[in-house]
C-alpha cells in the first residue's frame, strides 16, 4: 500500500513511499480505530512508522500526540527527524530536563517528545500553570515499552503511563521489540486481541544468526578487555574482508575510544583492507570532525560513537558507517536504542559495565537483545550475525536468552513506597479505596495476576496496605478517622525532589536539628540511599584517604568515596583516581543538595539554609569559601571568582566598590568588568543603621531602640536576627528592601551586653552580614 493512498495529507511526513508487510497489517488498527494498540516486532522491521501512523491519526483529528522515547539522545533525534511534520505545518516540541521549558510552546505543540523521567515530572506537576499542557494529550505513543523491565527506569515508565491515563485518558500506542508476554502489556493497556500484534522473526527484514562465544577469563580485568577485543575482531574479520561492516558494543565511552585505537593497530597487523587514507575527498570530509582522535581513527575505517560526542561528530560517523567509509564501529549501548544503524556483524564485547552509582552490573537482557537486533543490513545482507562474548560460566544464561527471549516484568515493587507517596502527594490518591484502585492500574498488578505464585498475588493488596502504613509511621502520609489519606510537608518534598524515602527521612532529621555544621551536611549527602551502591575500587582507596585527611573513618568505603568527591569538588581538586566517577557523583550530589536546601527552607533556620546554599555553590563551581559569594554575580564563573578572591575581592559589595578600574587591575577586561559591576548591582548590599543606640545603661533601666537594615542595591529574601549575649531576641524574614527591627536594651545582671545583628540570605550563596554593638551596664 502506498503512503499517499492511506494518508494523502501526510505523505511527505514519511521517508518512504509504500508500507511494508508488517506496517500494512497494523495500519487499520492505527488509522481506522480509536482503540489502544500494542505491537511487538523485531528490531529494524519498521516500528517507527507505526508510531508515526498513530501520530498522524491524532493530528488529523486535531489532537496532541505525546511520544515517550527511552533515552534523552533519542528525543533530540526525533526533533530532527520530525522536521517533516514541521514542514507540513505541525509543531514539534521536545521537553527534556536539559532545556528550559517554554510552557507556551508546549501548550501549542502538536507533537510533544519526552523521556519517561520528564513525563513523570510533568505529570506530577500537572496542576501547575507550567505543566498543565500534559493533561491535554490525546494520543500517547510509548516507544520501546519493554523498558518496563529496566531497573528503576521501568517503574518510572509504569507509574507515569498509569497516571497519564487517569489524568486525561489518551489513546495509548505501545511499541516494543519482540517480547514473549505481550498479552500482559496489552491487558495492562486495555488493548484488545484485534489491536494487539506480535510480529515474529519472519517479519525481520534480514534473518539473524545469533550465538555466544566464550573467552578465557584471567585475573586482570584490563587484560580481559583485550582478550574479548581480539575475540570480537576474530568474529568481525571475515565480514569486513567481504566488504561487510561490524558494530562492536562496549561498556563505556572511554572503552569505545581505547578499543578503536587498539583495533586500528590490529587491523594493520592482520593486513585487513580497511580505511580511506588515499581518498582525498574523504580526507577533506574528516576535517569536519571536532574530535581529533576520532578524525585519525575514521581515516583508518574505524570509528567510535557515544553520547559524549558532539551531535556533529555523531551524525558524521553514522552517515559514514551507513555509506561504508567506516567498516568497524565501536559504540556504547545508546546506539542500540536509537539510530537505525545496522551492520552485517554485531558483537557485544562487554556484558558487564561499571556504573558510578551502582558498581559493576550485568548488561540488561533487554539491551543485549536490542544490540543483537542491529545485525543485518536490509537490502545488502540475507543474514545478519550477532555474537555475545562472555565468560564460560555465563554462556548458558545468554544462550537461553537468545533462544527464549525475555519476558517483561514489572519493577514497581522495588520502589513501591516512593511511587505511592508521590501519588498521595499529588492528590490523585485520597483514601484507601483509591490506593487499591491505583494498584489495579499498574502493570505490577497485571503481571502479578498473570504470575500469581511468583508475584504473590494473594497478598498483593495486603502488601500495599503495609506500604501505606509504613508511610504513615514515617511521617510522609496522614490518615484521618474517615480513612482519607493526605500528604505531609515531608511527603511533598520527597515526591517533588524524587528522593528515596530513607534519604528524605535523613534530610528531615538533620534539618530539624538546632545547629547544622558543614561536615554534617556533606556526610548526610554522602550517606544518601541514592549512593548506596557506590563502591571504592582498591586503586582508589589511597586517593580517598588523602582527600579526606582522616575524616569519615566511620563511613563505609562507598560513602567515603562520595565524601571525597564532594570535598574535591568544593575546591576544584578532585583526585585523578576518582575522576572517572566524579562527574556522575557530583551531578547527583547537586540534586540532593538542592533537595536538602528545600528541606531546610521548610524545617530549619535561614542560617542553615544559607549554609547549604553556599555548599551547593562550592560543589558546583569548585571555589573556596571566600570566593563562593562571587558566584551569585552573573558573569563571574569559578575562574573569575577565584581570581578576584585572590585579589581580596570576595563579595558583590567588594565588586561594586572596586568598580571597573579595580576589576581591570584584578585581571578582568574592561568590557567584562563593566558588565560584572552592573550585575553586582542587582544583588543586595546590606547597610545596618543602629540609630540612637546607647553605649551604657543603668541597672534596672530599659530602653527600646530601633535598628534599620536595608539594601542599598538590589533586593532579596533575607532573614534578620538579633541576639544579645548569644541569646536570640528576635528573628524575622523579609524581602530586603528595608526593615526596622525593635531592639530592647535592658540593664540586668551582666556587666556588658553584646548585641549582634545578623543578616542572611537563604537563597543566595552570600556570606552572612554581621555587626555588633556593646552596651556597658552601670
Amino acid at each position: 500500500m502506498q503512503v499517499a493512498e492511506a494518508l494523502p495529507e501526510f505523505a511527505e511526513a514519511f521517508p518512504f513511499e509504500s508500507f511494508n508487510e508488517m506496517q500494512r497489517e497494523a495500519l487499520p488498527a492505527l488509522l481506522e480505530s480509536e482503540d489502544n494498540v500494542v505491537a511487538s516486532a523485531p528490531t529494524a522491521s519498521g516500528k517507527t512508522a507505526l508510531a508515526e501512523l498513530a501520530i498522524c491519526r491524532a493530528l488529523k483529528d486535531g489532537g496532541t500526540a505525546l511520544f515517550i522515547a527511552p533515552m534523552r539522545a533519542l528525543t533530540n533525534e526525533k526533533e530532527g527527524e520530525w522536521e517533516r511534520f514541521e514542514e507540513l505545518g505541525y509543531s514539534v516540541y521536545v521537553v527534556t530536563g536539559e532545556r528550559d521549558l517554554n510552557p507556551r510552546r508546549a501548550r501549542r505543540a502538536d507533537i510533544l517528545v519526552m523521556t519517561p523521567e520528564k513525563a513523570d515530572s510533568a505529570t506530577r506537576k500537572h496542576d501547575s500553570r507550567r505543566y498543565d499542557f500534559v493533561t491535554d494529550i490525546d494520543c500517547c505513543v510509548i516507544d520501546e515499552v519493554h523498558l518496563l523491565d529496566s531497573d528503576r527506569r521501568g517503574s518510572v515508565l509504569e507509574v507515569t503511563v498509569s497516571r497519564l491515563r487517569r489524568l486525561c485518558a489518551p489513546r495509548i500506542v505501545a511499541l516494543s521489540a519482540t517480547m514473549p508476554n505481550i498479552e500482559d502489556v496489552a491487558d495492562w493497556l486495555d488493548a484488545g486481541p484485534e489491536t494487539t500484534f506480535a510480529f515474529g522473526e519472519e517479519y525481520r527484514p534480514v534473518d539473524l544468526h545469533a550465538d555466544v562465544k566464550t573467552y578465557s577469563h584471567g585475573e586482570n580485568s584490563f587484560a580481559d578487555k583485550y582478550r574479548r577485543l581480539y575475540r570480537a575482531l576474530d568474529l568481525a574479520e571475515p565480514h569486513i574482508r567481504e566488504d561487510g561492516q561490524a558494530l562492536v558494543f562496549v561498556a563505556s565511552r572511554q572503552d569505545t575510544v581505547q578499543a578503536a585505537k587498539k583495533a586500528r593497530d590490529e587491523l594493520v597487523e592482520r593486513d585487513i583492507p580497511v580505511g580511506a587514507r588515499g581518498d582525498y575527498d574523504f580526507h577533506t570530509e574528516t576535517q569536519r570532525l571536532e574530535n581529533n582522535t576520532l578524525r585519525q581513527s575514521a581515516l583508518d575505517g574505524v570509528g567510535f560513537h557515544h553520547a559524549g560526542l558532539s551531535k556533529n561528530d555523531r551524525d558524521l560517523i553514522e552517515g559514514w558507517f551507513k555509506s561504508g567509509e567506516i567498516q568497524l564501529l565501536f559504540s556504547t549501548s545508546t546506539l542500540a536504542w536509537g539510530v537505525n544503524l545496522p551492520a552485517r556483524c554485531v558483537v557485544i564485547r562487554d556484558t558487564k559495565y561499571h556504573d558510578p552509582l551502582e558498581g559493576e552490573l550485568d548488561m540488561s537482557p533487554l539491551d543485549v537483545l536490542q544490540m543483537l537486533g542491529r545485525a543485518g543490513r536490509p537490502g545488502y545482507d540475507s543474514v545478519g550475525y550477532g555474537w555475545v562474548i562472555c565468560d564460560r560460566a555465563e554462556a548458558d544464561r545468554y544462550r537461553r536468552l537468545l533462544r527464549e527471549g525475555k519476558e517483561i516484568e514489572s519493577r514497581l515493587a522495588e520502589d513501591l513506597d516512593s511511587h505511592l507517596n508521590a501519588e498521595i502527594a499529588m492528590g490523585t490518591v485520597r483514601d484507601l479505596e483509591d490506593v487499591l484502585g491505583w494498584l489495579e492500574t499498574t502493570f505490577y498488578y497485571v503481571r502479578a495476576r498473570s504470575e500469581p505464585a511468583e508475584y504473590g498475588f494473594e497478598t498483593l493488596r495486603e502488601r500495599v496496605r503495609d506500604t501505606l502504613d509504613s508511610l504513615v509511621e514515617q511521617g510522609f502520609v496522614e490518615v484521618s478517622e474517615d480513612l482519607s489519606v493526605e500528604t505531609t510537608p515531608l511527603g511533598v518534598l520527597a515526591s517533588k525532589y524524587y528522593l528515596r524515602l530513607e534519604t528524605a527521612a535523613r534530610f528531615h532529621d538533620l534539618a530539624t536539628r538546632e545547629e547544622v555544621a558543614d561536615e554534617a551536611i556533606l556526610r548526610t549527602v554522602a550517606r544518601a540511599s541514592e549512593f548506596d551502591s557506590v563502591s571504592a575500587r582498591q586503586s582508589e582507596r589511597e586517593a580517598i584517604d588523602a582527600a579526606l585527611g582522616g575524616r569519615g573513618s566511620d563511613l563505609d568505603a562507598g560513602e567515603r568515596k562520595v565524601l571525597a568527591v564532594l570535598r574535591g569538588a568544593m575546591t576544584g581538586t578532585t583526585p585523578s583516581e576518582l575522576s572517572g566517577d566524579a562527574w556522575v557523583i557530583r551531578r547527583n550530589a547537586l540534586r540532593l543538595l538542592a533537595a536538602f536546601h528545600a528541606f531546610c527552607d521548610r524545617f530549619s533556620t535561614p542560617r542553615t539554609t544559607n549554609r547549604v546554599c553556599r555548599i551547593e555553590g562550592r560543589v558546583e563551581y569548585g571555589v573556596s569559601d571566600d570566593a563562593v559569594s562571587l558566584t551569585a554575580v552573573s558573569g563571574i564563573g569559578p575562574g573569575r571568582a577565584s581570581k578576584l578572591a585572590s585579589e581580596g575581592l570576595t563579595s558583590p559589595g567588594d565588586v561594586r566598590a572596586a568598580d571597573n578600574e579595580g576589576l581591570v587591575e584584578a585581571g578582568l577586561t574592561e568590557s567584562v568588568a563593566e558588565r560584572v559591576v552592573e550585575n553586582a548591582g542587582s544583588l543586595p548590599a546590606v547597610s545596618i543603621d543602629w540609630g540612637a543606640f546607647p553605649e551604657t545603661i543603668e541597672t534596672g533601666e530599659n530602653e527600646m531602640c530601633e535598628v534599620t537594615v536595608e539594601s542599598t542595591a538590589g533586593g532579596a529574601n533575607a532573614a534578620v536576627r538579633v541576639t544579645v549575649n548569644g541569646v536570640e531576641m528576635t528573628e524575622s524574614e523579609t524581602f530586603l528592601g528595608s526593615t526596622t527591627v525593635p531592639v530592647g536594651v535592658f540593664g540586668g545582671d551582666a556587666e556588658e551586653l553584646t548585641y549582634i545583628v545578623e543578616v542572611v540570605f537563604p537563597d543566595l550563596p552570600l556570606a552572612p552580614v554581621v555587626e555588633s554593638r556593646s552596651v556597658r551596664v552601670t
